[in-house]
Order: structure tokens, then C-alpha cells, then sequence
């Protein structure tokens, strides 16, 4: 069901709880919910955000999921949170040292869950929460212990720089990477 504006509005500040379990092969990581993920509880629900069809293109699932089937994931082997955890309307409300906290966070949940691949979505959030400038979209020269860590484009529909065929590609890239 859609959530109403007044669904919305309650929803700013409100946190969705990270899918994850043991063997993972990728925990994906956005950089905060939106206001319609934290109403509806769903990661990456937002009419015109192109995660789901990216994961389906890129061959991580075998068919295209809904947000509501995220519990379906850690049986694939992969898993999903954020940076930060508080919903907003725009990632661009996050301060710095909010990214910056949320990365001290995202680093203990790598090492408690140890996934094999860690992807970040989202370049310009990756560079401020762990003071990498000039970190680019695909693999780091950096990780955490023996969790890679990947950088993929944002795939919210606000990103005009990555159309879903050039997104699926990058999310093929990890997906290779990680076979």
C-alpha cells in the first residue's frame, strides 16, 4: 500500500532494519532510507528506484524482487542497510559527520557479519564517510579485514548520470567479482 503524505511526514528520522545473516556474499549499503522505505519498512521502495531492477539485471537474482520480499536476500547470499540509519527526503540533508558516524557504524556491522564483498551505493557518500576524495564507482584498494569493498553509482532515479543499462552494468561487475 502507498503511504499517504501523513505516512511521510512521520516517517522523517525513523529507522528500517538492516537485512542481514551469515555468508554473505554482498551487503549492499545505501546511504539512508527515504521517507517512503522508513513507511513502508522496505529498503529501496521508492517508486523509481532502480535497485531492485538493477539486482535482477546484473544476475544477483533470478527474477525481479519487491521490496518486500528484502527477507528473501540473505538466502541469496547477500544483505542490505545504510550508512546512516535516520530516514530523510533527500541523502543531501545528511551533514558530514553524520556520513562520517555512520561509517564508524557500518565498519563494527562488517565486522560482526564478515559478507565477502561490502558495496557501497553511492560515490559521493563513500568519500565523506570514510575520507576517500577521490574514490571512484567499482573496487577500493581499501577494506575492512578480508570484507572487499565495492562503490556502486546511487541507484536512486535522482541520478541522471546512470541509466538502469549502464547501472546493471555496474552492478554485473560486482556480481563477477564476486563468483
Amino acid at each position: 500500500m502507498k503511504p499517504s503524505p501523513a505516512d511521510l511526514a512521520a516517517a522523517a528520522g525513523k529507522t528500517i532494519p538492516d537485512v542481514v545473516g551469515p555468508d554473505l556474499r554482498v551487503l549492499f549499503s545505501g546511504i539512508n532510507p527515504s521517507l517512503y522505505s522508513a513507511a513502508t519498512g522496505h529498503h529501496f521502495a521508492r517508486p523509481g528506484n532502480r535497485f531492485w531492477p538493477a539486482l535482477h539485471l546484473s544476475g544477483f537474482t533470478s527474477r525481479r524482487l519487491h521490496p518486500s520480499d528484502q527477507g528473501d536476500l540473505p538466502s541469496l547470499g547477500l544483505g542490505i542497510t545504510n550508512v546512516v540509519a535516520r530516514a530523510s527526503a533527500r541523502a543531501d540533508e545528511l551533514s558530514p559527520a553524520e556520513l562520517v558516524e555512520g561509517g564508524a557504524a557500518l565498519a563494527a556491522l562488517v565486522a560482526r557479519w564478515r559478507p565477502r564483498f561490502l558495496a557501497v551505493l553511492g560515490v559521493t557518500a563513500y568519500r565523506t564517510a570514510f575520507a576517500r576524495p577521490r574514490a571512484a564507482v567499482g573496487p577500493q584498494p581499501e577494506s575492512f579485514g578480508d570484507t572487499a569493498i565495492w562503490v556502486l553509482p546511487n541507484p536512486s532515479g535522482l541520478n541522471a548520470h546512470y541509466q538502469i543499462d549502464r547501472l546493471a552494468a555496474e552492478f554485473t561487475r560486482l556480481r563477477e567479482a564476486t563468483s
